[in-house]
């Protein structure tokens, strides 16, 4: 809504879908969708694990996974700390501004979220495939010097 999608999204559907509309789908979309994204990962987790180690792989794996959900609030809190986005604040008494609304740093908070949305996951699929946990190359065959008969 910071970039006025809902302004578009309401003069396209006569008013229907407005910022409040959008707004309620997101909230009650959010979490169960945030749940069912895990899927794919675990999948690829468990298609990725060494034979021998199934089990075992998946099960570090996914508690990485959870160490990553808690990594996101940490960085939730720390961008939240860097991009500063207020909400004004009226003296209950007074009616009074106490503390005005700050939303000049918004848009460059949501493109931060893309990037690092996007690269984290990246560059740790590209950690684990490029690892010592990917599967050994077999080695060539050792010379035994009767080659040539």
């Amino acid at each position: 809504m910071f970039y006025g999608f809902h302004h578009w999204t309401a003069a396209r559907t006569g008013g229907v879908v407005d910022a409040r509309f959008i707004a309620l789908i997101d909230t009650a979309l959010e979490s169960p969708l945030g749940q069912i994204a895990m899927i794919p990962m675990l999948a690829w987790i468990a298609n990725s694990a060494p034979e021998r180690l199934k089990a075992t792989y998946f099960a570090v794996m996914a508690a990485f996974t959870n160490l990553a959900l808690s990594l996101s609030q940490l960085g939730t809190k720390y961008l939240n700390q860097i991009f500063t986005v207020t909400r004004e604040v009226r003296n209950a008494s007074t009616g009074a501004v106490e503390i005005p609304a700050d939303y000049s740093e918004l848009g460059a908070l949501f493109i931060t979220v893309a990037i690092v949305g996007l690269a984290m996951p990246m560059a740790a699929i590209f950690f684990v495939k490029r690892s010592l946990l990917a599967e050994p190359k077999p080695e060539p065959a050792a010379a035994t010097g009767f080659e040539r008969y």
